[in-house]
């Protein structure tokens, strides 16, 4: 199955959950989306998302110097934020249910 719709309509739970867990700057959001199994996000759709989060005011962001190179923005989930994380996370096992018992009966009525 091609997951990449599925991702896009997930990716901002996804995105707050990784951020809520531990700020983070734009390739390490990127970095622990895949190690946690979603080996198929694009970088431009995360970092995109982070910034259309920040701008929503689900996020906030601050600047950290490094020895190692630029400057790295990190994004931190705001309260705000958080109640939408906990809306999309009640959403999302709610359909999960839903399509697994669709899954389970072949799509029959009961």
């Amino acid at each position: 199955m091609d997951t990449t719709q599925l991702l896009k309509g997930v990716l901002d739970a996804a995105v707050l959950a990784v951020v809520n867990h531990e700020d983070g700057y734009g390739y390490d959001v990127v970095r622990r989306l895949r190690q946690a199994g979603l080996e198929n996000v694009a970088d431009a759709s995360v970092y995109g998302t982070l910034r259309r989060l920040f701008a929503a005011g689900a996020l906030t962001n601050y600047v950290v110097p490094s020895d190692e190179g630029p400057h790295r923005k990190y994004y931190g989930i705001t309260d705000h934020g958080k109640e939408i994380l906990a809306t999309q996370r009640e959403e999302w096992h709610q359909f999960a249910a839903t399509l697994t018992h669709v899954l389970t009966h072949e799509g029959a009525s009961s």
